[in-house]
Protein backbone atom coordinates (compact mmCIF):
# COMPACT_ATOMS: atom_id res chain seq x y z
CA UNK A 1 0.00 0.00 0.00
CA UNK A 2 1.62 3.36 -1.51
CA UNK A 3 1.33 5.89 0.81
CA UNK A 4 1.84 9.77 0.96
CA UNK A 5 2.17 12.01 3.92
CA UNK A 6 2.86 15.61 3.55
CA UNK A 7 5.04 17.32 6.15
CA UNK A 8 5.21 20.76 7.59
CA UNK A 9 9.02 21.15 7.18
CA UNK A 10 9.37 24.56 8.45
CA UNK A 11 7.22 24.03 12.08
CA UNK A 12 8.62 23.71 15.04
CA UNK A 13 11.54 24.73 17.13
CA UNK A 14 13.83 23.62 14.39
CA UNK A 15 12.60 23.54 11.58
CA UNK A 16 14.19 21.96 8.33
CA UNK A 17 17.26 20.83 10.69
CA UNK A 18 14.37 18.35 11.99
CA UNK A 19 11.82 17.62 9.34
CA UNK A 20 14.07 16.67 6.48
CA UNK A 21 16.53 14.51 8.46
CA UNK A 22 13.40 12.71 10.19
CA UNK A 23 12.04 12.22 6.32
CA UNK A 24 14.96 11.07 4.61
CA UNK A 25 15.53 8.13 7.39
CA UNK A 26 11.75 7.44 7.60
CA UNK A 27 11.52 7.21 3.90
CA UNK A 28 14.86 4.58 3.64
CA UNK A 29 12.79 2.48 6.28
CA UNK A 30 9.52 2.34 4.77
CA UNK A 31 9.87 2.00 0.90
CA UNK A 32 6.13 2.42 0.50
CA UNK A 33 6.10 5.69 2.08
CA UNK A 34 6.45 8.52 -0.20
CA UNK A 35 7.26 12.15 1.83
CA UNK A 36 6.20 15.72 0.38
CA UNK A 37 8.00 18.20 2.42
CA UNK A 38 6.02 21.59 2.12
CA UNK A 39 8.19 25.17 3.12
CA UNK A 40 10.31 27.64 1.94
CA UNK A 41 11.78 25.23 -1.13
CA UNK A 42 15.52 26.93 -0.90
CA UNK A 43 15.58 26.67 2.57
CA UNK A 44 14.13 23.01 2.04
CA UNK A 45 16.65 22.44 -0.50
CA UNK A 46 19.86 23.54 1.19
CA UNK A 47 19.08 21.12 3.92
CA UNK A 48 18.41 18.15 1.60
CA UNK A 49 22.04 19.55 0.42
CA UNK A 50 23.80 18.69 3.32
CA UNK A 51 22.82 15.48 3.78
CA UNK A 52 24.03 15.03 0.07
CA UNK A 53 20.45 13.89 -0.95
CA UNK A 54 18.41 15.89 -3.84
CA UNK A 55 14.74 15.96 -3.55
CA UNK A 56 13.55 12.95 -5.68
CA UNK A 57 9.78 10.97 -6.54
CA UNK A 58 9.69 9.31 -3.07
CA UNK A 59 10.94 12.68 -1.35
CA UNK A 60 9.89 15.65 -3.42
CA UNK A 61 9.64 19.83 -2.08
CA UNK A 62 6.36 21.83 -2.34
CA UNK A 63 6.94 25.28 -1.72
CA UNK A 64 5.00 27.37 0.13
CA UNK A 65 5.75 31.04 0.44
CA UNK A 66 4.96 31.64 4.07
CA UNK A 67 5.10 29.91 7.78
CA UNK A 68 3.39 29.88 10.76
CA UNK A 69 4.84 31.05 13.70
CA UNK A 70 4.31 29.43 17.08
CA UNK A 71 3.34 32.32 18.67
CA UNK A 72 0.83 33.32 15.50
CA UNK A 73 -2.76 33.90 16.96
CA UNK A 74 -4.77 30.49 15.02
CA UNK A 75 -7.43 33.03 13.56
CA UNK A 76 -4.64 35.43 12.15
CA UNK A 77 -3.00 32.36 10.95
CA UNK A 78 -5.78 31.20 9.48
CA UNK A 79 -7.06 34.10 7.26
CA UNK A 80 -3.89 36.22 6.50
CA UNK A 81 -1.33 33.39 5.79
CA UNK A 82 -3.28 30.99 3.42
CA UNK A 83 -0.15 30.07 1.43
CA UNK A 84 2.00 28.68 4.81
CA UNK A 85 3.90 25.44 4.89
CA UNK A 86 0.89 24.22 7.31
CA UNK A 87 -2.09 25.41 5.55
CA UNK A 88 -0.81 23.58 1.66
CA UNK A 89 -0.04 20.72 4.47
CA UNK A 90 -3.63 20.12 4.97
CA UNK A 91 -4.71 21.29 1.79
CA UNK A 92 -2.71 18.44 0.03
CA UNK A 93 -4.97 15.85 2.36
CA UNK A 94 -8.07 17.67 1.68
CA UNK A 95 -6.98 17.16 -2.22
CA UNK A 96 -6.34 13.75 -1.78
CA UNK A 97 -2.76 14.00 -2.90
CA UNK A 98 -1.33 13.40 0.30
CA UNK A 99 -2.98 10.88 3.10
CA UNK A 100 -1.73 12.31 6.53
CA UNK A 101 -0.09 15.31 7.25
CA UNK A 102 1.96 16.23 9.94
CA UNK A 103 3.53 19.52 11.78
CA UNK A 104 5.42 20.51 14.97
CA UNK A 105 4.32 24.03 14.57
CA UNK A 106 1.58 25.75 16.29
CA UNK A 107 -1.42 23.77 17.96
CA UNK A 108 -4.03 26.35 17.55
CA UNK A 109 -3.49 26.93 14.37
CA UNK A 110 -3.18 23.87 13.12
CA UNK A 111 -6.41 22.99 15.02
CA UNK A 112 -8.10 25.79 13.19
CA UNK A 113 -6.65 25.18 9.81
CA UNK A 114 -7.49 21.53 10.00
CA UNK A 115 -10.94 22.15 11.17
CA UNK A 116 -11.67 24.47 8.29
CA UNK A 117 -10.29 23.05 5.93
CA UNK A 118 -11.22 19.38 6.35
CA UNK A 119 -14.23 19.41 8.27
CA UNK A 120 -15.74 17.21 10.63
CA UNK A 121 -16.71 13.39 10.28
CA UNK A 122 -20.09 12.63 10.19
CA UNK A 123 -21.36 12.41 13.62
CA UNK A 124 -18.44 13.66 15.12
CA UNK A 125 -18.63 17.87 16.67
CA UNK A 126 -15.45 18.67 17.91
CA UNK A 127 -12.12 17.26 17.22
CA UNK A 128 -9.88 16.14 19.77
CA UNK A 129 -6.39 15.25 20.82
CA UNK A 130 -5.24 11.68 21.55
CA UNK A 131 -1.87 10.92 22.27
CA UNK A 132 -0.01 7.35 23.65
CA UNK A 133 1.48 7.47 27.38
CA UNK A 134 3.53 4.89 28.87
CA UNK A 135 2.48 2.27 31.37
CA UNK A 136 3.37 0.26 33.80
CA UNK A 137 1.55 -2.47 31.18
CA UNK A 138 2.36 -0.84 27.97
CA UNK A 139 0.32 2.21 27.15
CA UNK A 140 -2.66 3.65 26.98
CA UNK A 141 -4.79 5.92 24.79
CA UNK A 142 -5.30 9.51 26.57
CA UNK A 143 -8.35 12.53 25.13
CA UNK A 144 -8.83 15.19 24.72
CA UNK A 145 -5.72 16.86 25.72
CA UNK A 146 -6.61 20.58 25.15
CA UNK A 147 -8.88 20.70 21.91
CA UNK A 148 -12.26 21.23 23.87
CA UNK A 149 -11.92 23.58 27.27
CA UNK A 150 -15.61 22.55 27.46
CA UNK A 151 -17.42 19.55 26.93
CA UNK A 152 -20.77 17.86 26.93
CA UNK A 153 -21.56 14.15 27.47
CA UNK A 154 -22.04 13.80 24.24
CA UNK A 155 -18.91 15.34 23.21
CA UNK A 156 -17.07 12.41 25.20
CA UNK A 157 -19.45 9.65 24.20
CA UNK A 158 -17.62 10.58 20.69
CA UNK A 159 -14.06 11.01 22.12
CA UNK A 160 -14.60 7.40 23.47
CA UNK A 161 -15.63 6.01 20.31
CA UNK A 162 -12.69 7.77 18.62
CA UNK A 163 -10.10 6.81 21.12
CA UNK A 164 -11.24 3.24 21.28
CA UNK A 165 -11.39 2.94 17.01
CA UNK A 166 -7.44 4.46 17.00
CA UNK A 167 -6.31 2.07 19.68
CA UNK A 168 -8.13 -0.85 17.78
CA UNK A 169 -6.33 -0.32 14.56
CA UNK A 170 -3.20 0.66 15.59
CA UNK A 171 -3.04 -1.78 18.36
CA UNK A 172 -4.93 -4.51 16.64
CA UNK A 173 -7.30 -5.29 20.17
CA UNK A 174 -10.45 -6.42 19.03
CA UNK A 175 -12.36 -4.67 22.15
CA UNK A 176 -10.36 -2.07 24.35
CA UNK A 177 -11.59 -0.67 27.30
CA UNK A 178 -12.41 2.66 27.95
CA UNK A 179 -12.46 4.65 31.04
CA UNK A 180 -13.84 7.68 31.81
CA UNK A 181 -11.59 9.89 33.64
CA UNK A 182 -13.08 11.27 37.23
CA UNK A 183 -12.35 11.80 40.81
CA UNK A 184 -13.39 8.65 42.12
CA UNK A 185 -14.36 4.97 40.58
CA UNK A 186 -18.09 5.30 41.76
CA UNK A 187 -20.52 6.15 39.31
CA UNK A 188 -21.52 8.64 42.25
CA UNK A 189 -18.53 10.68 41.86
CA UNK A 190 -18.26 13.63 39.94
CA UNK A 191 -19.99 16.64 38.08
CA UNK A 192 -23.39 16.06 36.13
CA UNK A 193 -21.19 16.27 33.06
CA UNK A 194 -18.85 13.41 33.71
CA UNK A 195 -21.63 11.28 35.21
CA UNK A 196 -24.02 11.72 32.18
CA UNK A 197 -21.13 10.72 29.80
CA UNK A 198 -20.71 7.74 32.06
CA UNK A 199 -24.44 6.90 31.57
CA UNK A 200 -24.36 7.26 27.69
CA UNK A 201 -20.77 5.00 27.48
CA UNK A 202 -22.29 2.08 29.68
CA UNK A 203 -25.63 2.54 27.12
CA UNK A 204 -22.90 2.62 24.31
CA UNK A 205 -21.23 -0.53 22.28
CA UNK A 206 -17.88 -0.10 23.99
CA UNK A 207 -15.99 -2.05 26.15
CA UNK A 208 -17.11 0.64 29.08
CA UNK A 209 -14.57 -0.15 32.11
CA UNK A 210 -16.12 2.30 34.37
CA UNK A 211 -14.95 5.59 35.91
CA UNK A 212 -11.21 5.51 36.23
CA UNK A 213 -8.92 7.67 38.67
CA UNK A 214 -5.52 9.96 37.02
CA UNK A 215 -3.02 7.09 39.02
CA UNK A 216 -5.40 4.48 36.67
CA UNK A 217 -3.37 6.30 33.58
CA UNK A 218 0.11 5.08 34.09
CA UNK A 219 -1.10 1.83 35.71
CA UNK A 220 -2.69 1.04 32.78
CA UNK A 221 -6.02 -0.13 34.17
CA UNK A 222 -7.85 0.94 30.67
CA UNK A 223 -6.65 0.74 26.76
CA UNK A 224 -8.42 4.06 26.40
CA UNK A 225 -8.97 6.91 29.02
CA UNK A 226 -11.52 9.63 28.15
CA UNK A 227 -11.44 13.58 29.75
CA UNK A 228 -12.33 16.83 28.88
CA UNK A 229 -9.06 19.01 27.10
CA UNK A 230 -9.13 21.18 30.26
CA UNK A 231 -8.56 17.93 32.45
CA UNK A 232 -6.89 15.81 29.60
CA UNK A 233 -4.15 19.07 29.51
CA UNK A 234 -3.75 19.77 33.35
CA UNK A 235 -2.99 16.05 33.68
CA UNK A 236 -0.37 16.05 30.78
CA UNK A 237 1.64 19.22 31.69
CA UNK A 238 1.89 17.72 35.22
CA UNK A 239 3.04 14.58 34.21
CA UNK A 240 5.71 15.96 32.15
CA UNK A 241 6.87 18.43 35.00
CA UNK A 242 6.98 15.43 37.27
CA UNK A 243 8.89 13.30 35.13
CA UNK A 244 11.66 16.26 34.62
CA UNK A 245 11.81 17.06 38.11
CA UNK A 246 12.73 13.43 38.87
CA UNK A 247 15.06 13.45 36.30
CA UNK A 248 16.68 16.38 38.07
CA UNK A 249 16.65 15.11 40.98
CA UNK A 250 18.45 11.92 40.24
CA UNK A 251 20.67 13.83 38.34
CA UNK A 252 21.84 15.27 41.30
CA UNK A 253 21.57 12.74 43.51
CA UNK A 254 24.22 10.67 41.64
CA UNK A 255 26.39 14.23 41.56
CA UNK A 256 26.59 14.72 45.49
CA UNK A 257 29.80 13.38 46.01
CA UNK A 258 32.63 10.49 44.57
CA UNK A 259 30.94 7.58 45.91
CA UNK A 260 27.62 8.51 44.40
CA UNK A 261 29.23 9.43 40.99
CA UNK A 262 31.00 5.80 41.28
CA UNK A 263 27.60 4.24 42.58
CA UNK A 264 25.96 6.09 39.36
CA UNK A 265 28.57 4.40 36.92
CA UNK A 266 28.19 1.00 38.39
CA UNK A 267 23.89 1.66 37.71
CA UNK A 268 24.63 3.07 33.94
CA UNK A 269 23.34 0.12 32.53
CA UNK A 270 20.14 0.05 34.51
CA UNK A 271 19.78 4.02 34.26
CA UNK A 272 20.07 3.48 30.37
CA UNK A 273 17.70 0.80 30.24
CA UNK A 274 15.04 2.83 32.09
CA UNK A 275 15.98 6.09 30.08
CA UNK A 276 14.78 3.95 26.63
CA UNK A 277 11.71 2.27 28.73
CA UNK A 278 10.63 5.61 29.34
CA UNK A 279 11.73 8.04 26.36
CA UNK A 280 8.64 10.45 25.49
CA UNK A 281 10.50 10.29 22.14
CA UNK A 282 8.59 7.28 21.50
CA UNK A 283 5.06 8.43 21.93
CA UNK A 284 5.78 11.56 19.91
CA UNK A 285 2.63 12.52 17.59
CA UNK A 286 -0.98 13.53 18.81
CA UNK A 287 -3.72 12.54 16.77
CA UNK A 288 -6.49 14.92 15.98
CA UNK A 289 -9.25 12.53 15.79
CA UNK A 290 -12.66 13.75 14.19
CA UNK A 291 -12.02 14.89 11.11
CA UNK A 292 -11.80 13.73 7.34
CA UNK A 293 -8.30 13.67 6.81
CA UNK A 294 -5.23 11.98 9.04
CA UNK A 295 -3.49 15.34 10.95
CA UNK A 296 -0.28 14.51 13.38
CA UNK A 297 0.67 17.20 16.01
CA UNK A 298 4.11 16.69 16.53
CA UNK A 299 5.79 18.43 19.81
CA UNK A 300 7.50 21.05 18.69
CA UNK A 301 10.38 20.64 20.22
CA UNK A 302 10.90 17.14 18.85
CA UNK A 303 14.10 15.77 17.45
CA UNK A 304 14.58 13.84 14.78
CA UNK A 305 14.03 10.38 16.61
CA UNK A 306 10.63 11.98 18.02
CA UNK A 307 9.61 13.15 14.75
CA UNK A 308 10.27 10.03 12.91
CA UNK A 309 7.86 8.16 15.59
CA UNK A 310 5.03 11.04 14.19
CA UNK A 311 5.54 10.36 10.84
CA UNK A 312 5.27 6.60 12.11
CA UNK A 313 2.22 7.32 13.75
CA UNK A 314 0.51 8.58 10.42
CA UNK A 315 1.62 5.93 8.37
CA UNK A 316 0.16 3.68 10.97
CA UNK A 317 -3.18 5.80 10.90
CA UNK A 318 -3.42 5.49 7.23
CA UNK A 319 -2.61 1.58 6.92
CA UNK A 320 -5.02 0.42 9.50
CA UNK A 321 -8.23 2.73 8.38
CA UNK A 322 -8.77 4.53 11.47
CA UNK A 323 -10.96 7.21 9.63
CA UNK A 324 -13.27 4.37 7.91
CA UNK A 325 -13.03 2.62 11.78
CA UNK A 326 -14.31 6.05 13.43
CA UNK A 327 -17.00 6.77 10.74
CA UNK A 328 -18.60 2.91 11.03
CA UNK A 329 -18.91 3.45 15.02
CA UNK A 330 -20.69 6.78 14.29
CA UNK A 331 -22.57 5.01 11.76
CA UNK A 332 -23.72 2.68 13.94
CA UNK A 333 -24.36 4.60 16.90
CA UNK A 334 -26.63 6.83 14.58
CA UNK A 335 -28.71 3.62 14.27
CA UNK A 336 -28.64 3.19 18.17
CA UNK A 337 -30.05 6.16 18.67
CA UNK A 338 -32.26 6.09 16.26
Amino acid sequence: MEITVAIDAMGGDHGVHVTVPAALSYVKRDPEVNIVLVGLSDVIEAELKQHDVPAGTRLRVHHATEVIAMDDAPSIAMRNKKDSSMRIAVNLVKSGEANACISAGNTGALMAISRFVLKMLPGIERPAIATTLPTMRGHTCVLDLGANVDCTAEHLLQFGIMGAMLVSAVDHKLSPTVGLLNIGEEATKGNDMVKNAAELLRRSHLNFFGNVEGDDIYKGTTDVVVCDGFVGNVALKTSEGLAQMLGTFLRQEFQRNPLTRLAGLIALPVLKAFKHRVDHRHYNGASLLGLRGIVIKSHGSADRTAFQFAVERAVEEVRNGVLHRISEQMTLLAEEVA
